[in-house]
């Protein structure tokens, strides 16, 4: 909800509407999380999935346990 929320705010604009769009597609179609990584910095996959707080953007259901306390 917070990503519709992002995407009717217009405040996502340029080449991060279409990859939060999909994303958000993605979890209504029944995904449980979906990952928005840098692919050009080094190790990013293995930094997002097996550090706490991780380095890009993680979009989960509602349902799904976060990660890390905010």
């Amino acid at each position: 909800s917070e990503a519709e929320a992002l995407l009717e705010s217009g405040n996502v604009g340029g080449g991060m509407l279409p990859k939060i769009q999909n994303c958000v597609d993605a979890v209504k179609a029944g995904v449980g999380k979906v990952h928005i990584l840098d692919g050009r910095m080094e190790h990013s996959l293995l930094l997002e999935f097996f550090t706490n707080k991780g380095i890009g953007t993680a979009i989960i259901q509602e349902s799904e346990e976060k990660y890390w306390n905010e």
